[in-house]
C-alpha cells in the first residue's frame, strides 16, 4: 500500500478540536485532537479514494507566537 504525507494544523475551538490538511482543503474534527486526526485521516482517505493523491508536500514548521496589543 502506498502513503502520502500530509501536514496537519490542529486547532481548539471551544469544545472541539479541528484537524485541518494545509496543504488540502480537508478539515475534519473532533472532542480530543486524536479523534480529530483519526477523523481526519478517514476524510482524506475517503476525499482520495478513488484518484492518486499528489505527490508528499515537503515538511513544514508551524509555531505561534504572541505579540503584544
Amino acid at each position: 500500500m502506498k502513503t502520502t504525507r500530509f501536514n496537519v494544523m490542529i486547532q481548539h475551538e471551544d469544545d472541539w478540536y479541528v484537524a485541518q490538511c494545509v496543504d488540502h482543503f480537508v478539515v475534519s474534527q473532533g472532542r480530543s485532537a486524536e479523534e480529530s486526526l483519526a477523523n481526519l485521516k478517514e476524510a482524506l482517505e475517503l476525499y482520495y479514494e478513488n484518484e492518486e493523491p499528489p505527490a508528499s508536500p515537503p515538511s513544514v514548521s508551524l509555531t505561534s507566537w504572541e505579540v503584544a496589543r
